[in-house]
């Protein structure tokens, strides 16, 4: 059996990290109080949305592809406040490059663990 398609049974915590991370963003524009500027609030929307939907499915059931795309995600969030033009939100731009950073090292690790030889046999 693949190793990207194996079950794992959310034994692993850089999917929780991740769901956390994505339900964080989501809620950021409210609690980071940057809901009235349209541009960070829907990146934070939308990249909570797919990052904690990532997250979801790889703990109900793990593939590799998921923790790429949660990779991606991660990516894009740290540079999205300079990509769409709200670097001057200070209290937009703090929230996306934490937690796109927490999420791209989280994947970057559940990917890195995948292909290790040492746990590549357990």
């Amino acid at each position: 059996m693949p190793i990207e398609t194996s079950r794992r049974g959310g034994r692993s915590v850089q999917d929780w990290i991740m769901l956390i991370c994505g339900v964080l963003l989501f809620v950021a524009p409210w609690a980071m109080g940057f809901s009235s500027d349209a541009m960070a609030a829907r990146a934070a929307w939308v990249g909570g949305i797919v990052i904690a939907a990532m997250a979801m499915a790889a703990l109900v059931q793990f593939a590799e592809w998921e923790d790429w795309v949660a990779l991606i995600a991660g990516v894009l969030m740290i540079v999205a406040p300079w990509a769409l033009g709200f670097a001057a939100l200070q209290e937009a731009v703090w929230p996306f490059v934490a937690l796109g950073l927490i999420t791209a090292l989280a994947s970057l690790s559940e990917i890195w663990m995948l292909h290790s030889p040492e746990h590549a046999a357990r």
